[in-house]
């Protein structure tokens, strides 16, 4: 046991040189990821004791997964505080279809063709040319359209959700995009998005939050720091691992690494390297059954994610989860400040998409070589869009903003598995069921 909670610490510490660091320490720490692993197992064999680890991790992870299904609440929709209320089918529907996103699905599942067949007003996005999604929305609604839907991804969902709400008109979301975050907390088919046609005609409503960042809408999450950096990065869409590798090492431990400072209520955090603003809370930091699902979308909450490891050692000791842990600070709030860390360095904030200065300081402008004062800014990604966005950054939350469709037949979203309350567990365990459940043993 102590040699397995030994390996986990060294892995963590190779992970953190492979990420933070280049040459030979990145190499060093590859390796020295793995091989933690293996001499453990190594270990086990010689010590003939592999089979007993492997059948105590089995039943460990057994009673971790009864633990959390003892204690899971009735399956739901993510957004559905209430019942979600049927309505009928729109008489003028209108979506736009963005024929680049998710790899091509709008020409493999032809989902330009069912919606005509549905009798919708579809515009296909010209993937040659830029075009403003949010203004074709508001033509749409101009030209009579009384409902307005988006067949593309993360970052298109929101500028039209952004004008559905402004107008208070229906929003149909079809998860044709690579992630899909939003359609899966809203419970659809990722996997089939022409299912998501149904929404014109066999629907039911109800209302979801927005999130706002300096003004700019997010259905997902608004990020600020090292991953809003790599993903300004241009490269980034052609070749993200290769991107991603090359910038951490800056990004985390480098001169011109990113330091936020976050302001929420009265707690307030400095030195961060990155933060994560989401348009209410995720369930888990890390959670691998289900990476990025919420509780909810109508809670009227922020969850604000804050990150800060600056060497190995606080690497491990957050990958274990140790509460002494003060790498990850996680909370909820109606708004959120988001600004450079001027205490972090000496020099102005640097934006690290362009490389160009960010902080305070003077340029000389065209009008008698008077200095105007440069606007500061931080880089950020929304719903992962690439943007700079003016500091302070003011996040907030806009609780039922947004009238959602959804097709009254759906998936539905993962159970929400807590992480396992073993007090409770045990409680459960050792009462019997007639005290559970209120009645006697004559009555069972």
């Amino acid at each position: 046991m102590l040699a397995a909670m030994a390996a986990v610490a060294v892995a963590a510490v190779g992970t953190w040189w492979a990420l933070a660091h280049s040459g030979w320490l990145r190499v060093t720490g590859a390796l020295l990821a793995p091989a933690a692993l293996v001499a453990v197992l190594a270990l086990f064999v010689t010590h003939g004791v592999l089979a007993p680890a492997v059948l105590s991790l089995a039943l460990w992870l057994l009673a971790l997964a009864a633990a959390r299904i003892s204690t899971t609440p009735d399956r739901r929709y993510a957004g559905q505080g209430n019942e979600p209320v049927p309505v009928p089918a729109a008489q003028r529907p209108w979506v736009v279809m963005n024929p680049r996103s998710g790899g091509g699905k709008v020409e493999r599942f032809r989902l330009a063709e069912k919606a005509r067949a549905a009798g919708v007003r579809v515009v296909v996005l010209d993937p040659d040319r830029h075009q403003d999604v949010a203004e074709l929305a508001r033509r749409a609604l101009a030209d009579g359209a009384d409902l307005l839907a988006v067949a593309g991804g993360d970052g298109t969902q929101a500028l039209v959700a952004e004008v559905a709400a402004g107008h208070d008109v229906p929003f149909v979301v079809i998860p044709a995009g690579t992630r899909n975050h939003f359609a899966l907390d809203l419970g659809l088919d990722r996997d089939d998005p022409a299912a998501g046609l149904e929404a014109f005609t066999d629907a039911v409503e109800f209302r979801v939050d927005l999130g706002f960042a300096a003004g700019r809408v997010f259905v997902n999450n608004a990020s600020f720091g090292t991953y809003a950096a790599v993903v300004g990065d241009p490269a980034y869409r052609n070749a993200k691992l290769r991107t991603t590798l090359q910038a951490l090492p800056g990004l985390l431990t480098g001169p011109n690494a990113p330091r936020l400072r976050m302001r929420a209520g009265r707690r307030h955090a400095e030195g961060l390297q990155a933060v994560l603003v989401s348009n209410n809370p995720y369930r888990a930091v890390i959670d691998p059954a289900a990476p990025g699902l919420r509780e909810s979308l109508d809670s009227g909450r922020l969850g604000v994610l804050g990150l800060r490891v600056e060497n190995s050692a606080q690497a491990a000791l957050a990958l274990t989860g140790d509460r002494r842990s003060t790498a990850v600070t996680r909370l909820t709030a109606r708004e959120v400040v988001v600004d450079a860390d001027p205490g972090a360095d000496a020099d102005p904030p640097t934006d690290l998409s362009t490389g160009t200065g960010t902080g305070t300081g003077t340029e000389t402008g065209s009008g008698g070589g008077k200095d105007i004062p440069a606007v500061p800014t931080v880089p950020a990604g929304i719903d992962g869009e690439s943007v700079l966005l003016p500091a302070p950054v003011v996040c907030r939350v806009v609780p039922g903003a947004l009238r959602v469709r959804v097709p009254r037949h759906r998936p539905g979203t993962p159970p929400n598995r807590p992480r396992a309350d073993w007090r409770r567990v045990t409680r459960l365990a050792l009462t019997p069921p007639w005290r559970r459940t209120g009645r006697t043993p004559d009555d069972r």
